[in-house]
């Protein structure tokens, strides 16, 4: 009897063996937890205040393809495909990166519009550059350019790494008035600033567009400004940020001659648009009781208040949602911060609650030492290379020169500046690590 119990207990033991075998074996095949094996075991170091593993260098793009072995693309220097309107028929250029496949046809585009002339080319560069860092969807730039900045923008922008290429296409257009006088709207307020009164009307097959100037810098996500698209009643169809916060020191109501939206005016620098709902609504207007179409509606009120505007197309724009405040919609001051936000003392509370989402840089700060706090965020996103550590090549050194800016107006409030760019690197190294490696419950 002794020994048949001991054959048995061996027999219990080498049962009970097997089946933990087992079980550890399924569980080393199931694909998730491979996953989480093969990225913490491929993960470089954590950013030191981080405290965890690897920090974030997009090492897949959304969709699952990786960043690093895109797709071979294609060249196309046709004018047509989505976005290109009547006048971009001989000088459209684009940067078609990929074939098209059943993912990408489910997949949402976001689409971004820029105007350059001049001395632009790298300002607008490092916009682009900007909005691709820490964008997940996939963007489509519209791009329209003076006939000598085309060809600098082909050439530099086909020199990025393919691991960015994959995550955007682009298309270069000819600075195109439709109507009115081209050399009289060039010279409206800068150098082809009026171009943007015209995207709807060439961009014809574009639903929805988020235009931004040159000196804007995107510090989170585009999606998510991309988002408030579906935050727009019935009747709204374009989004923008006043002009002022503060009445007293606001320019429109204490300088403007023409009619202007609300309280201080918006300003046009960060426009999100619905371009489908612009390009089918009949604008209340003072000239024609029955209403007139956008396109209608330009020439003909640039005619009736060219010689009372001082900003140009914002001007225009202020004065065409004066009398259709029902079609704007107003985001917060974080979504198109300016040196006025800070420089009269701050006075943008969602920025100082969340942090700047876009910078715009416009008096020129981006070049001159007069707020060296938008300086230091533009140099440090200019000069990042594209697939270095976000956090030691790129958070880090605007970290360490915003010391030199403490004694600066806008450089008191550092909080403001790196707060939401910070909020976003830790929001991607959660996304690729730690929700991996935390256990199961």
């Amino acid at each position: 009897m002794r020994i048949h119990g001991k054959v048995a207990v061996i027999a219990v033991c080498f049962g009970v063996f097997l089946l933990l075998y087992f079980l550890g074996g399924n569980a080393a095949d199931d694909p998730l937890l491979g996953e989480v094996g093969e990225e913490s075991r491929n993960s470089p170091p954590p950013p030191p205040e981080l405290g965890r593993d690897v920090a974030p260098k997009f090492a897949k793009k959304p969709g699952g393809v990786r960043a690093e072995e895109p797709p071979k693309r294609r060249r196309d220097g046709r004018a047509g495909g989505r976005g290109a309107g009547v006048n971009a028929k001989s000088k459209s250029r684009g940067n078609v990166a990929r074939p098209v496949t059943r993912h990408m046809r489910a997949e949402e585009v976001m689409h971004l519009a820029v105007v350059a002339c001049g001395n632009r080319l790298d300002e607008t560069l490092a916009m682009v550059k900007s909005a691709l860092l820490f964008s997940l969807k996939r963007i489509t730039f519209h791009i329209f350019a003076e006939d000598p900045l085309a060809p600098q923008f082909e050439e530099r922008l086909n020199q990025w790494p393919r691991s960015v290429s994959a995550k955007f296409q682009y298309r270069i257009y000819p600075i195109t008035f439709s109507v009115g006088n081209a050399d009289e709207w060039k010279k409206l307020f800068k150098p082809c600033a009026a171009q943007r009164l015209f995207l709807p009307v060439i961009l014809k097959d574009v639903d929805s567009l988020l235009y931004v100037d040159t000196d804007v810098l995107f510090l989170r996500p585009m999606d998510d400004i991309w988002s408030l698209l579906k935050s727009f009643n019935d009747t709204q169809l374009a989004a923008m940020a006043p002009e002022h916060e503060v009445p007293k020191i606001g320019w429109y109501s204490r300088f403007a001659r023409h009619p202007f939206y609300g309280v201080t005016g918006v300003n046009s620098g960060v426009m999100l648009m619905n371009l489908t709902r612009i390009r089918s609504t009949m604008f209340k207007n003072s000239m024609i009781p029955s209403g007139l179409s956008w396109e209608d509606l330009l020439h003909p009120l640039y005619q009736k208040y060219k010689n009372h505007i001082t900003w140009g197309d914002q001007d225009l724009l202020n004065i065409i949602f004066h009398d259709n405040p029902e079609c704007l919609f107003i985001f917060p001051c974080q979504w198109n911060y300016r040196p006025d936000h800070c420089m009269y003392g701050s006075n943008c509370k969602e920025a100082e609650e969340e942090g700047v989402s876009i910078l715009h840089g416009n008096r020129g700060v981006y070049h001159d030492d007069k707020q060296p706090a938008f300086k230091v965020v533009y140099d440090a996103i200019r000069e990042f290379p594209f697939e270095d550590n976000m956090f030691q090549s790129l958070f880090y050194p605007i970290q360490t020169k915003f010391l030199d800016t403490v004694n600066t107006l806008c450089g008191r409030i550092p909080q403001v500046f790196l707060k939401q760019i910070e909020k976003t690197m830790r929001k991607v190294f959660e996304d690729k690590v730690v929700r991996h490696v935390r256990p199961h419950k």
